[in-house]
């Protein structure tokens, strides 16, 4: 057996020293850049209320530069200044505007709550925006087994998800329905006549596109009833003279799908619900409309799914001096 030696131990330190040395500054063999992806996680996002299933599914999300009259009675430099509070950040010059319909499944029924911009607005926007059909398939939801399809107005953001490129139903089987006093005044040829240029025009001209795609085959529910079994309408006008907004309830749960109270900048105007924007057709009728629902809301502590939300656009709304603070739920893993 051969016992190491002092200078034998002392020649190897020094031999792998000297190797150690040599090799500072050498970089590692290089390997292959992982490529990159280039795309999102498909965007849905599923919670329970009681027995209920629900399925939060974003059309996407479009930043969009503030046009000056974006609220009636507050000048541009004010709503850039609540952007940039209530949503630091983005960018308060061009914040996003996100879109996310639900879809509810009862355990009888599938019913589907607005439909977002539609496909062809996919191709149009370079894939920000339209993408609800995509995220549908990817949730495993497929629109033929969808039973009812719930509007809350006609705002082609909501309506444009009927129909496809082709004009043909995108929902095959379901039952359209729509609230009545938005039929009757978007319907009716003497309002279009009489209609302004800009949004409110271009929504006659489109509600006829989408629903003469159907046959104008649609079922007209009234406010403040229940419209299939669990999913009630709340009259909330002021958006447009017909907005509806809905009640899902099972068992001792709920959640209010408030569609657009708070239309476009969400979070901004929750936080400011005395501001008229431009995008409702009746800004005093409007204000109303919102704080009423709200206020129901926080006594209630019923959640709050908002249509132009940030993703998964469900939140807890408190009073916030004279407006409202929106708080997100957490993100649940599993249901």
């Amino acid at each position: 057996m051969t016992h190491p030696t002092r200078r034998s131990v002392l020649t190897g330190t020094v031999a792998i020293g000297a190797t150690a040395l040599a090799s500072i500054g050498r970089q590692p063999p290089a390997h292959a850049a992982a490529p990159l992806t280039g795309k999102q996680a498909p965007g849905w996002y599923r919670y329970k209320v009681g027995s209920f299933e629900i399925t939060a599914v974003t059309d996407g999300n479009r930043p969009t530069p503030l046009p000056d009259n974006i609220v009636k009675n507050a000048s541009k430099s004010e709503v850039v200044a609540a952007v940039a509070s209530t949503m630091p950040g983005v960018d308060k010059e061009k914040p996003p505007f996100p879109f996310t319909p639900v879809v509810v499944n009862t355990g009888q029924k599938l019913v589907a709550i607005d439909t977002g911009f539609g496909p062809a607005t996919f191709e149009q926007s370079k894939g920000a925006i339209g993408q609800y059909q995509s995220n549908l398939a990817a949730a495993g939801i497929d629109p033929k087994t969808v039973d009812v399809v719930i509007i809350s107005h006609f705002h082609g953001d909501h309506i444009g998800g009927l129909i496809g490129a082709d004009s043909k139903p995108l929902f095959p089987n379901a039952e359209i329905m729509v609230p009545k006093a938005e039929w009757d005044y978007w319907m009716d040829e003497g309002n279009a006549s009489r209609a302004p240029e800009g949004l409110v025009k271009s929504t006659h001209a489109n509600s006829r596109r989408v629903f003469g795609a159907l046959g104008n085959k649609v079922t007209q529910y009234e406010s403040n009833k229940e419209v299939v079994p669990g999913i009630t309408a709340v009259f909330t006008p002021g958006h447009t003279l017909g907005h509806t907004s809905h009640i899902v309830a099972s068992g001792s749960d709920r959640v209010l799908i408030q569609a657009d109270v708070t239309a476009g900048l969400g979070l901004v105007f929750a936080r400011y619900p005395g501001w008229h924007v431009a995008a409702d057709m009746d800004g005093p009728l409007a204000e109303q409309s919102r704080r009423k629902l709200y206020d129901m809301a926080v006594a209630e502590k019923m959640p709050v799914h908002g249509y132009h939300f940030p993703f998964p656009a469900l939140g807890h709304l408190d009073k916030d001096g004279n407006g409202y603070r929106l708080t997100p739920v957490f993100w649940n893993t599993a249901l």
